[in-house]
């Protein structure tokens, strides 16, 4: 756990802009891009997301994942589900579309995703600044599923994104076993849970690194 600044009865105690001097630095805004991230009650960046668990059953039981890493730290890499920040004009479904069009290439038809199947709060560090953001999880098994599309990377993701493609999910699961960072850290479990279809329920995912 990150120690905070902290007055007598333990409340954080927030610089005169806003931030937590123990986990944001003051030039965050040049770390993280400003128009997405904005500081909360906590004095963290914070932002709304939206993720995408694409599924598919053939040749076998796969999982589309990217592979990533820190701008500050390139030997600090993690696997997780594509999806991104929810722009201002958005709600999480239209966002969950956008954000997988962009980074794979795959459009999805609005029946094509359900959910969400899953809310994750999380925080974490990224480029030297501890951040929060609140997730909102959708489930995808999309009909046309051909080459892999990059064309709509941003800059930054083409700096710290790795690789896409799909896993089967015998392979994450070894991968976890053997000690790469998934996230949610629930991943393995809920990609099989949903392989069946969904249930109606909405998991609650906290995670805090």
């Amino acid at each position: 756990m990150t120690a905070r600044a902290s007055t007598g009865d333990g409340a954080a105690r927030l610089a005169p802009d806003g931030r937590d001097p123990l986990q944001v630095p003051e030039n965050w805004s040049e770390l993280l891009d400003p128009a997405e991230w904005r500081l909360n009650e906590e004095g963290l960046p914070a932002r709304r997301a939206a993720r995408v668990v694409a599924l598919r059953e053939s040749p076998r039981p796969e999982i589309l994942l990217v592979v990533g890493h820190d701008f500050a730290d390139a030997a600090h890499c993690w696997v997780f589900t594509p999806g991104g920040g929810i722009l201002d004009h958005e709600d999480a479904r239209s966002g969950a579309r956008r954000e997988l069009a962009e980074e794979t290439g795959i459009v999805l038809d609005d029946a094509e995703l359900v959910g969400p199947v899953a809310r994750r709060s999380c925080r974490f560090r990224f480029n030297l600044v501890t951040c929060r953001q609140e997730e909102e999880i959708f489930l995808a098994r999309p009909s046309q599923t051909g080459p892999i599309d990059r064309a709509g990377w941003t800059e930054t993701e083409r700096q710290v994104l790795d690789s896409l493609r799909w896993w089967g999910l015998d392979e994450l699961d070894a991968a976890v076993e053997a000690g790469t960072t998934v996230y949610p850290g629930t991943l393995p479990r809920l990609a099989r849970e949903l392989l069946g279809g969904w249930d109606g329920v909405t998991r609650d995912i906290a995670e805090d690194d």
